[in-house]
Formats: structure tokens, C-alpha cells, sequence
């Protein structure tokens, strides 16, 4: 199996099996990954249901290199700060979308993973929200290449993976919503940059609005976690603490949940601080960590801080 054709034709109106076939918009920001956002693009196009649309929010020509728009394909300039990128491409999601569906520009999907993500829909009028499930994660290693992406979706066997995790918060490397239930909200641009945790908060105010939110286990694929146009770990560092705060305070994450996130990322950073990884700056996390704590302290509850660092 191949994981997607990289030479799959662009400007071609997406493959229908039927006319009642869903209109998909698949949405990617980038920043600083012109080969993978060609890849994920590539992907996409290869998909067993192709998405109708496919939006590039990025924040210069150089994040796209020679990636140009065609029919299926529309590039748009946005200031960079993820949510404010992906607010975008939901200002510009087409007229009868039916899904729409995010994905890192460093995510690999399985050539079903549309359809699957499609079928769930249908199945169930009060889903609202779906999350892949990854099979390997490069954020937590050093990274992955597209070969090892492809070895790993040819190692795996689909009709082992039909279960599906109720209430599960989405992965923001890949999920996906009915267009109906998303069509008012936007991810909160207070949570800047990388958004840190920008995916749970979203998800939180669908299920507010009482959708149903699971993991399909059917929806493959893999997140190379690229090491490449991440936040410095300063940066970094003090979201990890402020945005829990800050979703607590605004009902988008429980205390208990808040408390436990930021524990365990504050207790690697200092672990790990001692003799890091070559990948990650621990020690820049950690200094950003205890920023945030310095602010909470002080009452203030500024997400926002982060992009001055």
C-alpha cells in the first residue's frame, strides 16, 4: 500500500462515487513545512473520498513553496497563530459543506480516512465532532518520516480497529466536525502560537452546545511531529500552565483536569531538564512554566502573553 499518490492531479473536482456524496472541506495551517503541506495536499487528493475543498491557511509564500491553488486547492495569507489560521479557513469553508476536517501539515492519512470519518456522520445524526486515531506519533520521539508513516499504515489491519471511545476529546493533528454544529464557533485566538491545547478547548464548547464527540478507531493515520517551525520552549513552556488556567476559568476544562495536565508537563520538563532531549528545549519549557506560574500568581490570566516572550 501506498500512503498517498504525490502525484495525484490537481484541479480535479473530487472523485463521487454518487451524487449525495458529502462535501468534505479539509482545512491545513502551516508555517515553515512547504514539503510536508505538498504531502498532506498530496494525501488528501488521493483520498478513497476526496475532499470537494482543501484550504491553506499559511503566513508567507515560502511556507508553500511551489504548492499553487487550483480548483480543488485555495491558499489564503493569514497572520501566523494557529487558531487564528484555522479561524480562517472556517470563515472560508464553502456554502452546503457538509464535514469539515483539520489536519497538521505534518499528519499522514490513511487513504480512508475521509470515508471512514464520513460514515460515522452519517451513521449518527448527533455526532457532531471525530478524531482519528493515530498509530504512531512522532511528537513523542524525535519524528517520523513519510516512509515510516507508510510502513506503519501497511503494517496495519483496519478490520481490527472498529471501535469507537464516546466523549473523547479531538486531536487537533486530525479531527473532523459537521459543518452545522461548527458554524458559529471559532477557536479561541487568545490561545496563541502553537495553541497549545487549542483542539480540547473547541471540542469542549461543541460538547457544550451538545454534540457528540468520539475516536473512531477506523480514521488511521500518522503524525510525523515534525520538529521544524515548533514554538521556542519558553514560549511553549508558559502555555503549557496558563492555558489550563485559562480554560478552567472559562468552563472549557474542569479543575481537576487543569491540575493534571499541567503536572505532568511541568514534572517532565523538570525531570528531563537535567539532560534533554536534543529535540525538545526542556529547559526553555521550564523557564516559560514558571513565568506562568509568576502571572497566576499575580491574578492575571493572559494566554495571550505567550506570543511576547
Amino acid at each position: 500500500m501506498t500512503t498517498c499518490d504525490l502525484h495525484a492531479p490537481p484541479g480535479m473536482a473530487p472523485d463521487r462515487s454518487s451524487s449525495i456524496a458529502p462535501r468534505i472541506c479539509a482545512g491545513i495551517a502551516t508555517r515553515g513545512r512547504p514539503a510536508e503541506v505538498a504531502t498532506i495536499v498530496a494525501c488528501l487528493r488521493a483520498q478513497t473520498l476526496r475532499p470537494a475543498s482543501i484550504i491553506v491557511a499559511c503566513t508567507s509564500p515560502d511556507d508553500i513553496g511551489a504548492l499553487q491553488e487550483a480548483h480543488d486547492l485555495r491558499i489564503v495569507f493569514v497572520k501566523p497563530g494557529l487558531t487564528r489560521q484555522r479561524n480562517r479557513i472556517l470563515d472560508l469553508m464553502p456554502a452546503q459543506t457538509d464535514y469539515i476536517a483539520f489536519f497538521d501539515d505534518d499528519f499522514v492519512p490513511h487513504p480512508d480516512w475521509l470515508r471512514e470519518a464520513a460514515s460515522a456522520f452519517a451513521a449518527d445524526p448527533a455526532l457532531a465532532c471525530v478524531t482519528g486515531h493515530v498509530v504512531a506519533d512522532g511528537i513523542l520521539g524525535p519524528g517520523l518520516t513519510v516512509d515510516d508513516a507508510t510502513r506503519a499504515l501497511a503494517e496495519v489491519q483496519p478490520e481490527r480497529h472498529g471501535w469507537v471511545r464516546d466523549g473523547y476529546s479531538p486531536y487537533g493533528c486530525n479531527m473532523a466536525f459537521r459543518a452545522s454544529a461548527v458554524a458559529t464557533l471559532r477557536f479561541d485566538e487568545r490561545l496563541v502560537l502553537y495553541g497549545w491545547l487549542e483542539d480540547r478547548d473547541f471540542g469542549a464548547r461543541v460538547a457544550q452546545a451538545r454534540g457528540r464527540l468520539v475516536k473512531l478507531g477506523t480514521a488511521l493515520g500518522v503524525h510525523l511531529g515534525v520538529k521544524r517551525g515548533r514554538v521556542p520552549g519558553r514560549r511553549l513552556g508558559y502555555s503549557q500552565v496558563m492555558n489550563p488556567v485559562y480554560m478552567m476559568r472559562k468552563g472549557t476544562m474542569s479543575r481537576g483536569e487543569a491540575c493534571l495536565q499541567i503536572l505532568r508537563n511541568v514534572t517532565a520538563n523538570v525531570s528531563k531538564s537535567v539532560a534533554p532531549e536534543t529535540y525538545i528545549d526542556r529547559r526553555g519549557r521550564l523557564v516559560g512554566n514558571l513565568i506562568a506560574f509568576g502571572d497566576v500568581l499575580r491574578g492575571r490570566h493572559t494566554p495571550e502573553r505567550a506570543e511576547s516572550l
